[in-house]
Order: C-alpha cells, then structure tokens, then sequence
C-alpha cells in the first residue's frame, strides 16, 4: 500500500470530532469539541513514540526511586509494632466504650454484644539505640531498626479493604484515578528507555485472601504510557511481549515502523494525543524484548546474595524473589517499584497465620534494605513497607487463650520506610494505650503520599492533571508534607 493510499484511507475515516473541527469555525468549535470529548482539549501533546508527561521535579529531590512493599490485607500493627501491655493486663475485657466513642464498625464485628479485648501472643523487645519496640515475629527487621522510621500514627477513612487499597494507591476510594506510580511517571518520566518507569511485582503469602485489580497500577486519566506493567514469573513476564511463531525481530521492527507512519497520518488529522501514547508503547515493548530479559535475569546472582535474601529468593514469584528483582530494577533506574504481597487479611487464626506471613516478607524485607545499603543505592533510594489500615485491639468472634482474630481497625497503624531524605531510627506519632486511637502527631494517607512526593522533588499541589474541566491531583484537595520525618 502507498503512502497515498493510507493517507486517502486514514481521511475517508475521519472521526467525528475532526469532521466537525475541519467544517466549523472560532469559538463555536472550541466548544463543541469540549463537550464532544474534553480530554483530547486539556491534555499534553508529545511526538510519536515520545513518552507525555512533566519529565522533571518541582525543586532538587532527595529521593530518585522507590520501592513500595505494600503488604495487602492489612498487617496487625499490634502483633508486629505497636506493644501495647495494658492489653495483657485487660485480656478479654471488654473495650470500654469510652475508647471506641462509636466508632464505625465493619459488617463482620457491628453485630457483636462484646467487643473482648486482645493481647498479642508474641513478645516483644527494644532494639537499637532508640529503643525501638519491634515482635519477636521480626527477628531479622529487629537487626536494621536503626534504618527505619516508623509513623505508627497513619490513619484513613476507608474501612473495607478495596476502597482502602484503592485510596492508599489513587488517593480516591473510588475507582478511576491514576495511581501512586502513574503519577510520578508523569511527573519525572523515566530515566530508562528501555524499561517502564513504573513495574508492579505480585507474590502471595498463602490463598484465598483479598484479591488485587488492575486499578491499582492503572493510569486512570493520565496518558496510557503512564500505567504500571506487572513483571509476572514463568518464561513471559509482560503479556505478548515476545514475538509470535513466524515473527522475527527484523519484521518487527518494520511493522513498526510502517504503523508508525499510519499514525503520522491519522494524527495530523484526528489530533488525538492517545495516538502517540499508543506508539510509545509500541516502542517501549519493542525495546523491552531485550532489556526485560536481562534484567530479570537472577541467575548470575552469587549464593550469598540468596543466602541474603533466604531460600525463597531462589523461586520466582515469592516475595523473596520479587524483593531481588526489585533492587535489580532499581539498579537499571526504574523510577518506582511496586511490590504486593497478598495473605494479611486475618479475621481469624491470626496467631498461626501472621507467622506464616512474617516468615514470607521478614528477611526478604530486611535483606533489600541491606542490599541496597552495602551497593551505595539506599542513598538515594526510599522503600516503603505497609498496608491499607490496621487491626482491631479487640477480637473478632471468638476469643480464646491460643486464637483470636482481628477485624479491620482504620483509626490507626504502623508503615515504615528507609532510605533517602528521611531521619533514621525514630518512631513518629504515638497510639493510646489500647492501640485503638491516636494520641500523638496523626498522619493522614494524604500526608503520606504529599511527604513521598516531596522527597521526589514534587510539590503535590503543583502535581496536577487538568481532566474534564478540572485540575485532579494525587492528594486530591488535601494533604501536608510530614516535615519532621524529613532529614
């Protein structure tokens, strides 16, 4: 086919909006076009096969990657962080109701007649020069603590996993909105061409917990070359990325480039910005048949990297292995690495079933951060470690001395992060002394990703997108920077 043929071809299908753009004339225009689709008028424009976005920081970042270990379900703050021994002194007491204040409940606990209250079963013990109160079930995070800065005082509005997954993820319990690494894709671009500014890595820690979606990693509004690429183990870590049976890379890469001029074409009619960030893609997976291979190459790791990391960093998928893959990713200047490991939502058997999860992540865990210390990246590098929300002081169902369970508690827990811009071993915000309200130096969800931001170089209020008429930002309309996490 000629390039006259392609041209007639792309005109004779005109879309709508570029039809009436092409026959119409001063304001009258500009207004039917923004009711006919608003998007195609606010957002950013960019060459085919160029990657759309801001592409620098606010001001000079601390902060050049991330690594977030977003530990879903929701990981007991009191069996791990918070010890709180005024519950071993009212074991199975009810919570006065001077302490709950109404609070709202979940479904799974509104109904209950006694709210029993709930020690944990494991011990805990101060490490470092700050005294840090760590579990007897985090031997292996008890030995970096002086590396670490807890917030036990985060708190959010959500009360239900999805909508608390999302709002951690997005900043809006609702779905739609870009995600935590879309926008900071959008606002520093990539350092690599040849690999996604934003990878997400899955593990679970045993079945039948809360389920991910796609929403989480999705690019809501934001131009598609913005969204998460999830790294799966097995011989395909990116859908369709190979070439099919018959394809090789020469003819690729002259399909390529024969599509490439297709939608030269159609965009110097349509003027739709999505053409290119369609063609980006196509380029981005292009380049990524090699890099993505090599990079997730762990075989020439040595044994003590594994030693390091435990045995399970030898198995793809686990959290052990993806913790590995996340340093090696960051090495290649990924900008945000998205780790969720699965199999903390326990209602119930929690005794038996945190251990299970604590022995996944704890080593793995302490070892990245160990890692990227004795490599010189934890300077410039911020890891995350959290969940959605907390655990109930109390317990739900049934309460007895060898089991108990824990509902969904969103007053207050603990998340951790070590790396760059941040003070070193110090805890901030405090809890009562039952572990179910806030007593000191409260940290929103939106303070928390305006603070992740900042150490990037970005002003959150200044991070914005303008989508049907308004101007949407991560932390939506609220949000402070935590200053004294700051170093």
């Amino acid at each position: 086919m000629k390039t006259m043929d392609i041209q007639d071809e792309i005109h004779d299908q005109l879309s709508r909006r570029t039809f009436l753009g092409q026959t119409s004339a001063g304001l009258g225009t500009i207004a039917l076009a923004s009711l006919l689709n608003p998007k195609h008028l606010f957002a950013g424009s960019s060459a085919p096969g160029e990657t759309p976005g801001l592409g620098k920081p606010h001001f000079a970042p601390k902060v050049k990657r991330v690594i977030y270990l977003f530990q879903s379900g929701a990981p007991s703050q009191l069996e791990l962080f918070d010890y709180k021994p005024r519950l071993e002194s009212m074991w199975g007491k009810d919570l006065p109701e001077s302490v709950r204040k109404g609070q709202r409940l979940t479904g799974m606990t509104a109904g209950q007649s006694h709210f029993p209250l709930a020690a944990s079963r494991y011990k805990f013990a101060q490490y470092g020069p700050s005294r840090m109160w760590i579990s007897e079930l985090l031997p292996y995070t008890s030995r970096i603590v002086n590396d670490l800065t807890f917030i036990r005082s985060m708190h959010t509005e959500a009360i239900n996993h999805d909508p608390a997954v999302t709002f951690f993820q997005t900043g809006s319990q609702q779905a739609g909105r870009p995600s935590f690494g879309s926008w900071i894709s959008y606002g520093l671009g990539s350092d690599n061409q040849n690999l996604p500014a934003f990878v997400v890595l899955l593990s679970k820690g045993r079945d039948g917990d809360q389920p991910l979606y796609a929403k989480l990693w999705s690019n809501g509004f934001l131009p598609s070359i913005h969204q998460g690429v999830v790294f799966r183990s097995g011989p395909d870590p990116v859908y369709y990325l190979n070439n099919p049976p018959g394809i090789d890379k020469a003819s690729r890469r002259r399909m390529l480039d024969y599509l490439a001029k297709m939608h030269q074409e159609q965009y110097k009619h349509v003027l739709d910005p999505e053409i290119n960030n369609r063609m980006a893609q196509y380029e981005m997976a292009y380049r990524m048949q090699t890099s993505v291979p090599e990079t997730l190459d762990i075989s020439k790791e040595p044994d003590y990297i594994f030693d390091m990391y435990g045995p399970e960093s030898r198995k793809p998928g686990t959290f052990a292995a993806n913790c590995l893959l996340a340093r090696k990713l960051i090495e290649k200047d990924v900008k945000f690495v998205q780790l969720y490991h699965q199999g903390w939502d326990q209602h119930g058997n929690l005794p038996n079933d945190i251990k299970i999860q604590t022995k996944s992540v704890d080593q793995p865990s302490a070892a990245l951060i160990l890692d990227l210390k004795q490599r010189g990246l934890l300077d410039d590098t911020l890891v995350i470690w959290g969940g959605e929300f907390g655990r109930t002081n109390y317990s739900q169902g049934k309460l007895t001395k060898d089991n108990y369970g824990r509902d969904h508690h969103p007053r207050c827990f603990t998340v951790w992060m070590a790396g760059a811009g941040i003070k070193k071993g110090m805890v901030y915000g405090e809890t009562d002394e039952f572990g179910y309200n806030i007593a000191k130096d409260p940290v929103h969800v939106h303070d928390f990703q305006a603070t992740v931001l900042h150490l990037l170089g970005m002003d959150h209020e200044k991070l914005t997108f303008k989508h049907q008429g308004r101007r949407y930002r991560l932390t939506d309309v609220h949000g402070k920077v935590v200053k004294p996490l700051l170093s």
